[in-house]
Formats: C-alpha cells, structure tokens, sequence
C-alpha cells in the first residue's frame, strides 16, 4: 500500500510533529514499506499457530514472591541524609518556572 504525502502529513499531524517536504517524501517511502510488510505478514496462515508459542522455551526469571521483615518506619528516617518531620526529603524532579 502507498501512503500519499497528504497520509503522511495526517500522520504527522495527530502525532504532532512537523515534517518539511524531505522528510514527508521520505516517511511516505519508508511507511509504505512497512505497511507492504504488514499485508505480506496478514497473507500468512496462522491457523492452529497459538497466541503465545515462542521458537525457544521461556523460563521464568522472578523469583517468587516471599514475605521478609522489614526496617521500621523510624529506621528509614533516621538514615535519610535529608528529612522533613516524618517524612524523606528529596531533590525536585521538574523545573518549576
């Protein structure tokens, strides 16, 4: 399937990015590639291929989930470099302006 530029462009407008002429032309060549790998794919009979069959055997990696004491509330705090009554004091994580 051939995407148009006007495709293109509708893409890059919901996706909110803007796109000059060059890379319009270049992302219309690319997709177009991709959907035309995407029909080859749909062609294929996957009739009796369940859902989830992998070409190699998976093996869990978690460990389980074991309950285990913990540090007390009181603990934690006291070992915090910065605390702010009971709580952790922390560095901001966004700019604010």
């Amino acid at each position: 399937m051939m995407l148009s530029a006007g495709d293109v462009r509708q893409l890059a407008r919901l996706a909110r990015i803007s796109l000059d002429d060059v890379e319009v032309e270049r992302l219309r060549a690319d997709l177009s590639t991709c959907l035309e790998h995407f029909r080859i794919l749909a062609e294929i009979d996957t009739d009796g291929v369940a859902p989830t069959t992998h070409v190699v055997a998976l093996t869990s990696v978690e460990r389980d989930d074991l309950v285990a004491p913990s540090l007390a509330p009181e603990e934690v705090i006291s070992r915090a470099p910065r605390r702010e009554g009971p709580y952790l004091r922390v560095r901001p994580v966004l700019e604010t302006e």
